[in-house]
């Protein structure tokens, strides 16, 4: 699994650390999310805005809601590849999708929802020259 075909992704590789898995040597399953949250932001680097833009508006993106499909364990020192791209979007909220590999077998799939907030943790609407931005990056129809 991976992005459709055209769609901008980001793909980042990580090293699982030793730290990364638990008592029955494998990477334990709630840090899956934290790579699919190293893989956005470098994801919004890579094809939108730094992250950091957003943060100095004083806006961020509150995960909302997470899905993970735990296929296959990921193990210490095994290298993996996190493919982030986003998969829909509204006024005020981003959906990403995600694939962790290692190698060309398929670990994880996942997604995430986020809601534009801004610091007082109140839903605002993405800037319009930003949603534009991000529209451009959506699956082609």
């Amino acid at each position: 699994m991976g992005p459709p075909a055209g769609t901008p992704a980001t793909e980042t590789r990580h090293r699982v650390a030793f730290f990364e898995t638990d008592a029955m040597r494998i990477v334990h399953h709630a840090n899956y999310v934290r790579w699919f949250e190293l893989a956005r932001v470098e994801w919004m680097d890579e094809h939108h805005v730094p992250y950091q833009r957003y943060v100095e508006d004083g806006l961020n993106f509150a995960t909302t809601r997470i899905e993970v499909d735990y296929k296959a364990p990921a193990r210490f020192d095994d290298r993996v590849r996190i493919v982030a791209w986003l998969a829909s979007m509204g006024g005020a909220s981003l959906v990403m999708d995600y694939a962790v590999h290692r190698e060309e077998q398929l670990l994880v799939t996942g997604r995430t929802e986020h809601a534009c907030v801004d610091d007082s943790g109140r839903v605002r609407r993405i800037p319009a020259e930003r949603r534009a931005g991000l529209r451009a990056l959506l699956p082609p129809a």
